[in-house]
């Protein structure tokens, strides 16, 4: 049986039970911080099974992408050494939101695991938490198996909970037993007794004491790794020899010459294979490639495979070529990554280049450092040496592990650590900052458990706020024991509550007796929270069930709506401008600015953002109809509207569209007519991340403001250029050209004895230069950095002029390093406490002034340890 064949008969089986079937959702968990990425189907119900959320139908059924590479789920370092270790795999799962229990799951599993697939039931085992007899004799019963074929195991193995407190239980496994082949006869040997089902019986709530009680409602949580039912079906020794991997793995056969083994030989391709179903679904979903959290998690995977990609292949990156592969295969099931070939291709080999300039020399570094430690007949990587690898050469720790397990060696870990914490030390105390500087917590914001409960036990508020910007309320929730700012909740509402990038509404809250000054609207599960500030009247006249009147400030209103039908129009020019590839990241949508993040693998031209700028600005002049619609979600989708990352979408969606211009899902606020939001500017672009762009807008009066602003600046400078603004920019040239002739003659002054003090330092594939400079004027520094500029394509200079009780600094960045993310201010910023400094510029070079030059020297240590940071 194929593995599509395998997902489609477990779908099909519960949905004849009256499952209702639910796409997966991102392998990336958009809004739950607790998670670096989805690692199992319950996941995307989490709420429903903790009482914070209704489930659509008491029953469900789902095929969901997950990864485990990081936190508590964490197989990476496994892949490829074992038969059935994975970072990427799907999980097929039924489950019941307290309507069917253990009976019910243990028979269906037994009837799908031995009719629908097929299974010899001679094979077959099972294991269950040893205190549950409800579960020993269900088997008993349902399957016929003998007494010892149904194991008892302990709670590390059987028993299952969702943290320190909230739902928990005990769980059932099935297992296959594979044959004496694989080694002894005991379920604890997992390459023998196959585990392809676990069975979770959510029966009891635990608190924090550790005291369970029964759950009212008991739920089932089951998963059945597809890769794993595949391997079984297909009689195959490991998943990676399943129909799954083949089309991968002859792939990287084609483009190696080097054939698989499911053996040792054969572990590059089998991480190559898996590492890429990680990375591609990452991306495709929404994750992206950096130095923390999530983001460097991405980073490890694709250095990981880029490493062991080198062993079979060294034309250069191999990942990025297998992108192609893996969406055919797979992107029927999953659309959206062949929807993000184009830019997930691109981010990848980008990523693999980056990594590759650095990974030959930081494997001779390694080999030499084992060479020397088998001179002395030692066996020990010291931790200064993996430091140096991990800082310079931008190797994980893991992999430096995984190398040194390779040649024999072991590594210190301690002595790293140790490393780690001196560049921490030194970059607070270059920095002038303690820790105790940023330890200050938020003045509100995060509800309280006993509010959170309270709000849960609410209605929902009905939002108005679409046809209305006033309504008559009342009061369901104000808290009795009360701040000077605090949150009230009505039984209805015209305030949007911050969500999908746009923010909170402002306004007031009147009633008899008193005012409130909404500050901010926020959203909790459907109940729509005011932060308000008592104006006027007596605080004792707020009570529930106080009839009020809530008014929206219309002004600021209007000027979000402005710019949230603009950033509609911005990411229709984008995609038209720089491909389909673009998709949102993330936004701010506020009364005085809009913000927008984009996927786009580079900086985006002053041609491009112009291009985009003039069709938004077209747009509006056409004066097109703004309109809303409700619709199924698979309807907006079919119909070519876009969906964001990060955003929940219920069955039934809001669609907004602009003519045949723009159709987003978007629950926000908008004009009436693209006319409404007058004036359009672009004032901003720049990096976020890696394949992340950010750009910055304004409109209205806003952008007005921002006209006017430059036109004063404009008459200024005409008035003390004395030239009328036909004549300024030809002024202004001629003015630059004087400087640079006065730069060239200040070159000439920089004697032999300045150019000598600049240190050089290779930092990865980045030339670092650095020097502080005696008797040289700010100005000169400029025709310091001329001297050596053309040394290095990947060049960040930092130059210092000290004089009396002034420091003048310069900062550039090459533009091939600018288009990777970095920019000057970011490195001045590493460095600027300690010199008092303050200046600006251009991504690729600032310059500033600073009245603390005896901090030279400790700033360019603090840039210097920046720049080892990456970007």
């Amino acid at each position: 049986m194929r593995s599509t064949e395998v997902r489609t008969a477990f779908l099909d089986y519960f949905q004849q039970q009256d499952h209702l079937l639910v796409p997966s959702s991102s392998v990336v968990p958009h809004g739950d911080k607790t998670l670096l990425f989805t690692n199992a189907g319950m996941v995307q119900f989490k709420d429903v099974f903790t009482g914070r959320d209704q489930a659509r139908h008491p029953r469900a059924t789902s095929v969901q992408k997950c990864i485990r590479a990081g936190g508590k789920h964490n197989d990476l370092d496994n892949v490829g050494y074992t038969t059935r270790h994975l970072t990427f795999f799907e999980m097929l799962g039924n489950f019941s939101f307290g309507d069917y229990f253990k009976r019910e799951a243990i028979a269906y599993a037994w009837e799908l695991v031995t009719k629908g697939f097929g299974l010899d039931p001679a094979q077959l085992w099972i294991t269950v938490f040893h205190e549950d007899g409800d579960a020993r004799e269900l088997w008993r019963s349902v399957s016929g198996l003998p007494g010892e074929r149904i194991v008892g195991l302990g709670a590390k193995d059987n028993y299952w909970s969702m943290g320190e407190v909230g739902p928990c239980g005990p769980c059932s496994e099935i297992l296959v037993d594979r044959g004496d082949a694989y080694g002894a006869a005991d379920v604890e040997n997992g390459e023998r007794f196959f585990e392809i089902w676990n069975l979770v019986f959510m029966q009891f709530n635990q608190d924090a004491d550790g005291e369970k009680t029964p759950l009212p409602r008991p739920s089932i949580d089951t998963g059945m790794g597809l890769e794993r039912m595949a391997m079984v079906l297909q009689e195959v020794g490991t998943v990676f020899e399943t129909d799954i991997f083949q089309a991968v793995i002859r792939r990287i056969e084609e483009l190696s010459g080097s054939s698989y083994d499911p053996g040792p030989a054969g572990v590059a391709h089998r991480v190559l294979a898996d590492h890429l179903r990680s990375l591609v679904f990452a991306l495709a979903d929404g994750a992206e490639i950096s130095n923390e959290g999530r983001g460097y998690v991405v980073r490890r995977i694709l250095r990981r495979a880029s490493r062991y990609g080198r062993k079979i292949y060294t034309a250069g990156p191999i990942l990025c070529q297998l992108v192609d592969t893996l969406v055919d295969a797979m992107g029927d099931a999953y659309p959206e990554i062949a929807a993000g070939r184009e830019l997930i291709t691109r981010l990848i080999r980008l990523e693999e280049e980056r990594f590759g300039e650095t990974l030959d020399r930081g494997i001779e570094l390694f080999e030499d450092v084992a060479r020397r430690l088998r001179s002395r007949g030692e066996s020990r990587v010291p931790g200064d040496e993996v430091f140096k690898l991990y800082d310079t050469f931008g190797f994980p720790v893991d992999l430096v592990e995984r190398m040194a397990e390779e040649a024999g060696l072991e590594v210190d870990i301690d002595g790293f650590g140790a490393c780690m914490e001196a560049q921490r030390q030194r970059s607070k105390a270059a920095s002038g900052f303690s820790a105790a500087a940023g330890a200050g917590g938020l003045a509100g914001g995060a509800l309280s458990e006993e509010a959170q409960e309270v709000l849960a036990r609410l209605p929902e508020t009905e939002f108005v706020g679409y046809d209305s910007e006033e309504a008559e309320a009342e009061i369901q929730y104000v808290p009795s024991d009360r701040d000077s700012i605090f949150g009230v909740v009505l039984s209805r509402t015209p305030f949007y509550g911050e969500s999908g990038g746009q923010i909170g509404d402002a306004g007031w809250i009147e009633g008899e007796g008193f005012r409130l000054a909404v500050l901010d609207t926020r959203r909790h599960q459907g109940r729509v929270e005011h932060i308000c500030r008592l104006e006027e009247g007596d605080a004792s006249a707020i009570r529930r069930s106080v009839r009020v009147r809530a008014i929206v400030d219309h002004e600021r209103r209007a000027a979000i709506r402005r710019h949230h039908s603009a950033t509609h129009l911005l990411h229709a020019a984008l995609r038209e401008v720089l491909g389909p590839h673009v998709r949102q990241k993330g936004s701010l949508v506020a009364p005085d600015r809009l913000r927008f993040d984009v996927t786009h693998y580079s900086a985006i031209s002053s041609g491009e953002l112009e291009a985009a700028a003039e069709i938004v600005r077209s747009k509006i002049l056409e004066n097109i109809l703004v309109e809303t619609r409700i619709m199924s979600r698979e309807e907006a989708v079919d119909a070519g509207a876009l969906a964001f990352f990060g955003e929940k979408y219920e069955d039934r969606v809001r669609v907004v569209r602009i003519g045949d211009f723009s159709m987003e899902l978007c629950g926000g606020t908008h004009v009436e007519r693209t006319g409404d939001i007058g004036p359009f500017v672009l004032v901003g672009e720049g990096s976020v991340s890696s394949g992340v762009r950010r750009l910055e807008a304004l409109t209205g009066e806003a952008a007005e403001e921002f006209h006017r602003s430059n036109a004063r600046s404009v008459e200024q400078l005409c008035r003390a250029l004395k030239v009328q603004p036909g004549d300024l920019l030809e002024r202004v040239e001629h003015l630059l050209e004087e400087n640079r002739e006065l730069r060239a003659r200040a070159e000439k002054k920089a004697t032999a004895s300045q150019r000598d003090v600049l240190k050089r330092t290779i930092i990865g594939d980045i030339t670092f230069v650095r020097g502080i400079l005696e008797g040289v004027g700010g100005r000169e520094l400029r025709g310091v950095y001329d001297g050596f500029k053309q040394e290095s394509e990947r060049l960040i200079s930092v130059l210092l002029a000290r004089a009396g009780e002034k420091v003048q600094i310069l900062v550039t960045v090459s533009p091939a390093l600018v288009a990777e993310g970095w920019t000057a201010k970011s490195i001045f910023d590493a460095g600027a406490e300690v010199l008092q400094a303050r200046g600006g510029g251009r991504p690729e070079m600032l310059q500033a002034g600073g009245s603390a030059p005896g901090g030279a020297e400790a700033a360019l240590d603090a840039i210097e340890q920046r720049i080892r940071q990456g970007p």
